[in-house]
């Protein structure tokens, strides 16, 4: 049997055949495999996020508390409203894969079924072309449903109230 190893420096005895950049890559691979790439949580969140609102059916992401603070947030000038696009999104990411969690508010009317699974075929697909990483679930969690209603009396000025 003969080994493959190549000594660093010379030498013999049991430490001769052992490298001394052990896991490096070296100049004889690739260059897009020299070097290791690192994707924080926030990156894949934003990315689940957004691939999250294209689904039809969706009307917005997070639960009532934290949509609710957001939305106070967003109307504050200079308080950043780039949390938006992760509010509700919830991730795990590993070296080589990830877990996204979901809080949604669906639209009345749609088949929550079908909504929750074309937010995961386009979660996913998302997700794993932009970073690489493997999807191993997505977990929607369906908050509340949104009446056409809704905003009509959040608009209307309510009658009764003294001005």
């Amino acid at each position: 049997m003969t080994d493959n190893i190549t000594s660093v420096g010379g030498g013999s005895g049991p430490e001769a055949g052992v490298s001394a950049l052990k896991g490096r890559t070296g100049a004889g691979a690739p260059a897009e495999t020299r070097g290791r790439t690192t994707i924080a949580d926030g990156v894949v969140a934003k990315i689940a996020g957004m691939a999250a609102r294209e689904v039809p059916g969706i009307h917005s992401l997070g639960a009532g508390m934290a949509r609710a603070f957001g939305a106070m947030r967003e109307r504050v000038p200079g308080a950043g409203g780039g949390g938006a696009v992760t509010r509700g999104v919830k991730v795990e990411v590993g070296e080589r894969q990830a877990a996204v969690d979901l809080d949604v508010v669906v639209e009345y009317g749609v088949s929550i079924v079908d909504v929750a699974g074309g937010v995961r075929v386009n979660v996913i697909s998302a997700v794993e072309r932009m970073t690489g990483l493997e999807v191993v679930e997505v977990n929607i969690a369906v908050d509340d449903v949104h009446l056409p209603d809704d905003e009509e009396q959040q608009t209307e000025p309510d009658e009764g109230r003294v001005r």
